[in-house]
């Protein structure tokens, strides 16, 4: 007798938990109701060619879901060469419109340069990296280039 009050009282417990369970069921659409996160993406452009000694242009598309991105929280640009002896540090960057943000600065020195845009929207933060050269480059910049790094944090260059 005693077994069969246990079977009847898990027969009784799992019908009680299974109807507690389906009363749980998902909503189809529950992904819709979660906001979709869509990226930042961004394109920087450089000039083709830099002259040392002239005032050069540095420009950032910043786009999120294929749309201009013109209302960021923030778009700051740095600037600096390999070897560490020229550094701009992050400074805001004039917006031009159609998600373009731009800086313009002196290039007084040859060499390899880095520049650094952080910008961010909302909930995403990106800081993509690239690299140009301004007139002609130094052998340390080549043997930098040759290492096939490619990147390059801002202050990390070697003094001469």
């Amino acid at each position: 007798m005693i077994g069969e009050s246990n079977a009847v009282k898990k027969y009784v417990f799992m019908i009680l938990l299974l109807s507690f369970l389906s009363a749980c069921s998902l909503n189809e659409n529950a992904a819709e109701l979660y906001k979709q996160e869509t990226p930042l993406k961004l394109e920087i452009q450089t000039p083709d060619t830099f002259t040392a000694g002239e005032q050069e242009t540095v420009k950032a598309t910043l786009t999120q879901d294929g749309k201009p991105a013109d209302h960021t929280d923030f778009v700051h640009f740095e600037i600096w060469k390999q070897d560490g002896t020229v550094h701009y540090g992050m400074e805001e960057a004039g917006n031009e419109g159609g998600g373009v943000y731009s800086i313009s600065k002196d290039f007084d020195k040859d060499g390899l340069y880095f520049v650094k845009v952080h910008a961010q929207q909302g909930g995403s933060l990106i800081m993509p990296q690239k690299q140009f050269i301004v007139g002609e480059l130094s052998k340390s910049d080549v043997e930098f280039l040759q290492k096939g790094t490619g990147k390059q944090e801002a202050g990390q260059g070697h003094h001469h």
